[in-house]
């Protein structure tokens, strides 16, 4: 048995927030009690001292970038999921953009059995809502259900057609699938590189308009309001993307949303220095979209911290910013900077451990994202007075395309435990 003792434990799904002991046997929470009560705690082999820590739900990563299979000199699913425990998540669910795309009962059926054999974190796949992710024809989402995915989306691109869109969130509907939505209309992305606008001009890179993402953010809510389907807008970037999705939510539409921390940690302004890092999909957006995402993320109109972690090698970013792929690694400064925000006094702890726990795991309905007796011992022990400098050099994930290198950050997830297995802190695996 495992003791967790002297922390104080955060479980927003329970509303939960005290200084309670935690003893796990077998996998599983079996009881939470108060340090001055009484109870057995006879064959513990092994204990944690959580003084001065908080004791949180294991962290869940609903947008993820694995790169198996297909492009594992990027990253594997076991360096993804050692990259993720590291930074304190203990599930994952990935995205189907491999090659091949995960479009089948077979490539969902690979995913797994290497995330049984070579994960150390619980991986959770989402499949193709079209074939390829070509965005001609539907996949098959009830073999895909069956096989195991949470979710479908064609994440990287967007279904263009807004026919087959709507009948692949009726197909959905059928299987309770949660279709995510990458929102970009490509024709007015064209080309461009990063945010269209006065920076954009002044340094001589082809920009991309807001507009490219609110459009395509309202079509979907208007698909989703027709059909009764649930969706969830991916990496949100925008005023107006919040602004829609704000007035969708007060009138009912089953639409949940997510942003990543580089929305909330970095501007447009940052590309003036040209790093190849800072160029993501959709991009960096100005000062008044930073606000507005925190404003939604206070106000619930953002349900979810999720990374978009992106691997890429040298190969792919050490070129001309136009030619640079899109995207960066995210899951191993998540925390910290999400931890901002409560410096910053957007949220207290809870609230904010509540996006990064019970509100992925109730919109992937899995059963994960609680510390209630009975639920699996995942785990996130966290030192808000930690500090640490990042050094992409340390990473766990194969690929170093940060932008938050030299960055001197506060938090840390110190330990984690993956069904009472401690994955990460002193006596952990060796991972």
């Amino acid at each position: 048995m495992l003791l967790i003792k002297n922390g104080r434990v955060i479980d927003p799904a329970r509303a939960v927030d005290d200084d309670l002991d935690l003893l796990i046997d077998q996998g599983k929470i079996v009881e939470l009690t108060r340090r001055n009560e009484t109870h057995k705690r006879e064959g513990v082999s092994q204990s944690i001292d959580a003084q001065g820590m908080i004791v949180v739900p294991g962290l869940i990563d609903m947008h993820v970038h694995l790169r198996e299979p297909g492009h594992e000199y990027k990253e594997t699913i076991k360096t993804g999921c050692q990259a993720a425990a590291w930074g304190g998540f203990t599930s994952i669910a990935c995205m189907p953009n491999t090659t091949p795309s995960n479009d089948t009962h077979a490539v969902t059926d690979y995913i797994l059995d290497k995330a049984r054999g070579e994960g150390c974190v619980n991986v959770f796949p989402i499949g193709a809502i079209t074939k390829g992710l070509q965005g001609e024809s539907l996949a098959e989402m009830g073999e895909l259900k069956n096989a195991g995915v949470v979710a479908v989306s064609d994440d990287g691109t967007t279904v263009s057609n807004s026919e087959l869109m709507r009948r692949a969130m009726e197909y959905a509907n059928n299987f309770d699938l949660l279709v995510i939505c990458h929102c970009e209309d490509s024709l007015l992305v064209a080309h461009g590189v990063m945010n269209e606008g006065y920076t954009a001009t002044r340094l001589g890179l082809k920009g991309i308009p807001s507009a490219a993402e609110e459009i395509v953010v309202a079509r979907d809510i208007l698909l989703a309001e027709l059909t009764g389907c649930r969706i969830h807008i991916a990496h949100v970037s925008t005023a107006g993307s919040v602004r829609i999705i704000r007035e969708a939510k007060s009138r009912g539409i089953k639409v949940t949303a997510e942003t990543a921390p580089h929305y909330f940690s970095l501007s447009e302004e940052a590309l003036e220095s040209f790093n190849t890092n800072l160029k993501v999909n959709p991009p960096l957006r100005s000062v008044r979209d930073v606000e507005a995402i925190k404003e939604g993320l206070k106000d619930g109109t953002l349900d979810v911290i999720a990374t978009d972690h992106a691997p890429h090698s040298s190969l792919e970013k050490e070129v001309e910013f136009d030619y640079a792929s899109t995207g960066m690694v995210g899951l191993e400064t998540a925390l910290p900077l999400s931890l901002r925000l409560i410096q910053e006094r957007l949220f207290t702890v809870p609230e904010l451990v509540r996006k990064l726990t019970a509100h992925p795991a109730k919109i992937l309905n899995i059963a994960k994202g609680t510390l209630a007796p009975g639920a699996d011992a995942d785990i996130t022990i966290i030192d808000l007075s930690a500090r640490k400098k990042v050094d992409v050099h340390q990473f766990k994930s194969k690929s170093r395309n940060s932008p938050f290198h030299g960055w001197e950050l506060e938090g840390e997830a110190r330990y984690v435990v993956v069904k009472g297995r401690v994955i990460k802190g002193p006596g952990g695996l060796a991972v």
